[in-house]
């Protein structure tokens, strides 16, 4: 009987090995070897780079590294903006000659060039911080939403809001000095941080809509009851040149060289991340690129 048994099963093993070298010899089961996909090589000094939708880190290059982010620190500046409670997007910020002579002050401040008098909606304002990179849009958004009986209060305590949410979000390498990234030398965040951030801000349809947008006209109401409009050209180089492009925010300055915070979704999956300090503005791009053909490949 126990030797019946073995026999059956010794049978059916030979059959299945038959089979199987029958199948093989046919090539009915050979498959091209998977290929590696190379880790790239970018001039940025730092660069992190995860799938949004699981949060699986996907890339990193001194990923923890403190650096300067120049106008990438608008992306918290907005983000404070719109977590306001009860934000009215159309409500009217009439500009201040504080906010263009800010621009003057610092000759390398980019602008959305607003025009004392004007009187602006809080949208308008954001698309001003986050298309043209004003540094006055920051300066009237800071104003807007800080609190206290001065210019000067108010611009503290947004400050002291920007640092309360990085410290909410997990981001443990961050420091903000300023609502537009002119820091006073402790304004810096990390590659990882700021794509934590870029992340948060992205669950905002507001915030989506903004960042995705090429260019913009806007009209606005003039001090003397008349209207003008302001048209406004995003500085993000992948929209339009890189397919699936939904955001972030470019950043430069002397001290942060080039940055940029990019997204873009591409059959169903999102890739975020960031690289700061690289060496030219076409660099900054190429990185970029690179890390999402790589975030998109594994």
């Amino acid at each position: 009987m126990i030797t019946g048994i073995k026999g059956a099963r010794v049978r059916r093993a030979a059959a299945a090995v038959i089979t199987a070298g029958a199948v093989l010899s046919t090539g009915a089961l050979t498959a091209a070897p998977a290929q590696a996909v190379t880790k790239p090589t970018i001039t940025a000094k730092g660069g992190y780079v995860m799938n949004n939708g699981t949060g699986r880190s996907l890339f990193t290059k001194a990923a923890d590294t403190q650096l300067s982010t120049g106008s990438t620190t608008k992306i918290m500046t907005a983000k404070v903006v719109l977590s306001q409670s009860n934000l009215n997007l159309d409500a009217k910020v009439t500009v201040q000659k504080a906010y263009s002579d800010y621009i003057v002050d610092n000759n390398y401040a980019s602008s959305a060039h607003l025009i004392v008098g004007d009187k602006v909606t809080v949208r308008q304002l954001l698309y001003g911080l986050m298309l043209p990179s004003g540094c006055d849009a920051a300066y009237a958004l800071a104003d807007k939403f800080g609190s206290g009986s001065t210019r000067a209060a108010r611009v503290k305590s947004f400050l002291s809001k920007m640092n309360s949410t990085a410290k909410s979000l997990g981001m443990t390498n961050t420091h903000f000095d300023s609502f537009d990234g002119i820091g006073r030398g402790s304004n810096y965040s990390t590659p990882r941080d700021l794509t934590k951030l870029a992340s948060s801000a992205m669950k905002s349809s507001t915030f989506r809509t903004v960042v995705k947008t090429k260019s913009t006209k806007q009209k606005a109401e003039t001090k003397s009851g008349g209207y003008r409009y302001y048209n406004w050209d995003n500085t993000n180089p992948l929209l339009g040149t890189y397919t699936g492009t939904i955001g972030v925010k470019t950043g430069s300055g002397p001290e942060a060289k080039f940055c940029l915070v990019f997204a873009a979704t591409r059959n169903g999956k999102t890739i975020i991340g960031t690289v700061l300090a690289s060496t030219s503005v076409a660099n900054r791009t190429a990185d970029a690129k690179k890390l999402l053909n790589y975030g998109f490949a594994v």
